[in-house]
């Protein structure tokens, strides 16, 4: 990494243009920007002559955009540098799990190289950070996170990670909770979960073991939770209950969460002001045949919510690019953001929060001081970049260029 370098002729979102208050458009200006030690130290006009010796890496006025979250995927479940294999047909949920289970005994490419061409798919996209949910149980032990952590491990100096413990067939049904624990003090950094009811058979015992492992190795929770409606309601109840007295706000995901969209409006607001209360956020995948999340209702009432582009070619499902711009789209598109605000502030869910310009139009990143971890878009505005998801020209970590190229 260079310890100082100018990033020159930067395009940066400024504020809106309105006509009789409206919105129209989004004003940009072009900057340098001075990177030292991996942040941001000064910001100039492009028409300001720079007087030092610097080194320079040219934008070409492509736009800046916070660099992007990954915020749930299966580094060990994607069949990335595979043959072309279609999704079989499976009765039931534990004739899928038993099938997973087959592939990673018998596949001919290593769990390590199909995570690294993920990890590189991820990172032309624009993603420094990465969440990956890596399966845990007994015939496995942890053979295939300690693949996932050697294909991470060869990014380090590329984007930041952590591990969720997973125990895709079950806590309690495959009886892993302390290899869950194991993995815990081997670099995993998140207890994982899946449907409490329909695969451990046992709400109350599962949450319950879940919320053990996280208190007592200091970790977090990321629960996979696909049961509907009210079945999928009480678990959140429960869980949110659990995570008060474990007290830990602040640290609780639950990814698909699809009772939540289920639900009335009503009982969807109540439910939003619970997992607020409790610290607990959302996680979706954005599917398209299946009510998901009230997204903008969670958020205005306190909750975090991101998005994770979760399958990507696996016994699951034949699709996904791994594009987690593709899926802020997605969700854009779903939810009928239109306007040119609206587009923008999708991108809140795949940068942790971080938009070009806050709610009211004003500039709020990057500033001086944040970390030079920024995605640069062939695109005139966020709104653009959300709606065409428009390409990537190059991926910043901390001040070096990790995928694409800048002369």
């Amino acid at each position: 990494m260079q310890s100082a370098l100018w990033l020159t002729n930067v395009r940066l979102e400024s504020g809106l243009q309105t006509d009789n208050g409206v919105v129209i458009g989004t004003e940009t200006e072009l900057c340098h920007l001075l990177i030292r030690d991996g942040k941001i130290a000064d910001k100039v006009p492009a028409n300001q002559a720079i007087t030092d010796d610097l080194p320079r890496l040219d934008a070409k006025s492509n736009l800046a955009l916070p660099s992007f979250i990954e915020k749930h995927c299966h580094l060990d479940k994607t069949l990335l540098g595979s043959k072309w294999q279609p999704v079989t047909p499976a009765k039931h949920i534990f004739d899928r799990l038993d099938e997973e289970k087959r592939l990673h005994a018998e596949h001919a490419v290593s769990i390590a190289e199909r995570a690294s061409l993920y990890l590189e798919t991820a990172l032309r996209s624009g993603v420094t950070h990465v969440r990956t949910h890596v399966d845990i149980y007994p015939e496995a032990g942890l053979k295939q996170m300690e693949e996932v952590q050697k294909a991470l491990q060869a990014f380090d100096s590329k984007l930041t990670y952590e591990i969720v413990a997973f125990p895709q067939q079950g806590l309690l049904r495959s009886q892993s909770a302390e290899l869950v624990r194991e993995a815990l003090r081997s670099g995993a950094s998140l207890v994982g979960g899946v449907d409490p009811a329909t695969v451990d058979g046992d709400v109350e015992q599962s949450l319950r073991t879940m919320v053990e492992l996280a208190a007592s190795e200091g970790a977090g929770i990321d629960l996979h939770l696909h049961d509907p409606d009210h079945l999928g309601l009480f678990t959140l109840k429960r869980l949110a209950s659990l995570t008060r007295e474990a007290g830990l706000a602040g640290k609780v995901a639950v990814s698909h969460a699809f009772c939540l969209g289920d639900i009335s409006a009503g009982q969807a607001e109540a439910a939003a002001d619970m997992l607020a209360e409790a610290g607990i956020g959302i996680i979706t995948s954005v599917p398209m045949n299946r009510k998901f999340p009230p997204v903008r209702l969670l958020q205005g009432r306190g909750v975090s919510v991101s998005v994770g582009c979760d399958n990507v070619f696996d016994v699951w499902s034949p699709f996904g690019t791994g594009d987690i711009l593709e899926r802020a789209g997605r969700l854009a598109e779903i939810s009928g953001w239109v306007n040119e605000q609206a587009l923008a502030q999708g991108l809140q869910y795949i940068t942790g929060g971080v938009t070009p310009l806050d709610a009211e139009g004003r500039q709020a990143w990057p500033r001086i001081g944040d970390e030079a971890s920024l995605a640069l878009v062939d695109a005139s505005c966020s709104a653009e970049a959300v709606a065409r998801k428009s390409p990537r020209v190059a991926t910043l970590f901390r001040g070096s260029v990790v995928a694409g190229a800048l002369d």
